[in-house]
């Protein structure tokens, strides 16, 4: 493990990531975390969450949709359910899952947003439970 401390925006990023992912995700990723993937959580934590997400050029409803897209076209699936379940803290609605999803069909390929529109009745029928 390195001795590379947690930079300036660790504490942003984790109060970005709690908002956005909610206390129970993020406490059981500290959790599981070990030596190995130390450097790696807290590069995530920085960079993802201290510096993109936490920046106001977009709103958080404006980056999940971004983000879902991406997931759903990349075929990321596990990550792509998470940031639908990410949904119910950032304001992007059904609607707005279904229409990022319909753009991914056209620009990134109907077999992942075939997948992608699956994971996400899943996904939305258990946040409903």
């Amino acid at each position: 493990m390195s001795k590379r401390a947690p930079g300036s925006r660790y504490e942003d990023g984790m109060a970005t990531r709690r908002q956005v992912l909610g206390n129970a995700h993020v406490d059981r990723a500290n959790a599981n975390m070990t030596p190995f993937d130390t450097d790696f959580q807290t590069m995530i934590v920085e960079s993802a969450w201290g510096t993109v997400w936490a920046d106001d050029a977009l709103t958080r409803r404006e980056r999940s949709m971004v983000t879902i897209a991406l997931l759903a076209a990349l075929g990321h699936h596990e990550e792509l359910a998470m940031h639908i379940r990410a949904t119910a803290n950032t304001g992007a609605s059904a609607e707005d899952i279904k229409e990022v999803l319909m753009h991914v069909a056209i620009y990134g390929g109907v077999p992942a947003a075939n997948t992608a529109f699956k994971i996400a009745k899943e996904t939305l029928a258990g946040m409903e439970k």
